[in-house]
């Protein structure tokens, strides 16, 4: 192959590769374009969604607010409908908290006093939340978002 033929083909490689890197982002364009407006339109979806996350991933919310069976298993069919708490403080403490109260449905709190709860520590008598509850200090979208997936959990699940 003489020069003017090597010059030739790596021109066409070059040119081949352009052509794919080109093709390559404006796949990716789109794809994020169609992202964007699927999100803006189920955010409802995607807060639910994500509140799920915050509350089985991060929360683990079910170690507490679920009953457990006689072998110490969370019970499933009682899924966040509160529980005594099967845990005990190394020291006693007089505000350690015996019962979690039902989360599902979210029908014991406002949505202003599960805000108070989950970005501030605050219960809904205004005094700070009781141990063994963590004090989670979440953003307000964080916050909704778990309020708009307890929401979403019926209050009463079938025994």
């Amino acid at each position: 192959m003489n020069r003017r033929q090597e010059v030739i083909v790596c021109s066409a490689v070059v040119m081949l590769a352009a052509f794919a890197v080109s093709m390559l982002s404006t796949r990716g364009k789109v794809a994020a374009a169609q992202q964007k407006s699927s999100a803006a339109a189920a955010p409802a979806q995607s807060a639910v969604e994500h509140g799920r996350y915050i509350v089985e991933n991060v929360g683990m919310c079910e170690e507490c607010h679920t009953p457990r069976d006689a072998n110490g298993n969370l019970d499933e069919s009682r899924r966040l409908q509160g529980a005594q708490i099967w845990i005990m403080p190394v020291h006693p403490m007089t505000n350690w908290a015996m019962n979690a109260p039902p989360l599902a449905g979210f029908g014991g709190f406002t949505d202003e006093q599960g805000a108070a709860i989950l970005e501030k520590g605050v219960g809904p008598n205004g005094e700070p939340i009781r141990p063994p509850m963590h004090i989670y200090h979440m953003t307000h979208a964080d916050a909704q978002a778990v309020i708009a997936y307890l929401h979403s959990l019926p209050s009463a699940y079938p025994q």
